[in-house]
């Protein structure tokens, strides 16, 4: 997420966002729209990867992550995607049910212990945090926990859980914290919502102008703004209840016409060369071991982790829609 993208640059991922070379093997791969702008992570990995390959490297953008799972359900098996890259480790279960996910190959054992992976089909690249920001110049003393934020007249910007895997974190977010009573927190929240974007980038750009108090981020954006932009008020506020985690994951899928080159796109993801590249332009943090980070993470907040059961979770996602449809929605 993460993925931050200049106020300036507006660019439209509609098609094939970095272009394929008709002369060579093309590697498709669905991502999110960010991912592939210019100061996101996408141009760099497809240059590093192209030189380790005789192809170039398509990528074909989505809004967001659950956009991406959208897609491939409604074309089925005659997605032009090889590789899909941006769903969530929430969305595992629902994209493994469309039948088109294949077993990956990959050495996963330099991945960090913390994650304690052990999915055979999708392959994390990077993880984070869930958290809202605010600027520090407005806000002296933000709020200290997810019910605090729920119960002011803070205003708010947030993404929407159908379209967005930030929103589906705030989703999984009320419900944990709110267990028994999340109707009448999304309520409670909704009176002082701003607005519910469709992906991050509007929300997040919203923000930026002006536009709330606090918008749904992640605890590694004030990393850009202090690398990119030199600017430390912006600040994730730490939240007595603990964060939701998120992993951002990738997957070949079973119908590619180049299943060899999408399996080496997936291990190329957990090089060291692409675990440096990420942390700077995608804005979360490295899966595996011994990636040093710039000094600027070690300023960010320090989160604990919400435990929770990803696989119920997963089961309950759509219940946890409705419930939100009928509490949030104006």
């Amino acid at each position: 997420m993460k993925k931050i993208i200049p106020l300036c640059l507006v660019a439209l991922f509609s098609g094939n966002a970095l272009a394929a070379d008709n002369n060579t093997t093309t590697l498709n791969v669905y991502t999110y729209d960010s991912f592939v702008s210019d100061w996101g992570p996408g141009p760099k990995i497809k240059a590093a990867f192209e030189k380790t390959c005789a192809c170039t490297l398509n990528f074909i953008a989505e809004e967001d992550g659950v956009s991406i799972l959208n897609r491939l359900k409604i074309e089925g098996s005659k997605a032009k995607a090889d590789v899909i890259l941006g769903l969530d480790h929430a969305l595992i279960r629902e994209a493994k049910k469309t039948g088109l996910i294949a077993t990956h190959q990959q050495d996963l054992t330099n991945l960090k212990p913390s994650l304690k992976w052990s999915d055979d089909s999708f392959v994390p690249y990077d993880f984070g945090y869930f958290a809202f920001i605010y600027d520090s110049t407005k806000i002296a003393t933000p709020v200290t926990s997810l019910k605090e934020l729920v119960n002011s007249d803070a205003s708010i910007i947030y993404q929407d859980p159908r379209t967005s895997t930030v929103g589906q974190g705030l989703m999984f977010w009320i419900n944990a914290v709110y267990p028994n009573d999340t109707s009448a927190a999304w309520k409670s929240l909704a009176s002082h919502t701003v607005t519910v974007t469709k992906g991050w980038y509007e929300g997040y750009s919203m923000f930026l102008k002006g536009g709330s108090d606090y918008v749904l981020s992640y605890t590694t954006s004030p990393a850009y703004h202090l690398i990119a932009e030199s600017e430390s008020k912006y600040k994730a506020a730490a939240f007595s209840e603990g964060h939701i985690a998120q992993v951002e994951v990738a997957a070949a899928l079973n119908t590619s016409k180049q299943p060899k080159l999408a399996q080496d796109f997936l291990q190329f993801l957990i090089s060291d060369q692409a675990q440096q590249i990420l942390p700077v332009t995608n804005w979360m943090l490295p899966v595996i071991k011994n990636v040093k980070l710039d000094a600027a993470f070690a300023t960010l907040i320090a989160p604990s982790a919400i435990d929770m059961d990803i696989e119920q979770l997963s089961i309950e996602r759509k219940n946890m829609i409705k419930n939100w449809r009928s509490s949030a929605v104006k």
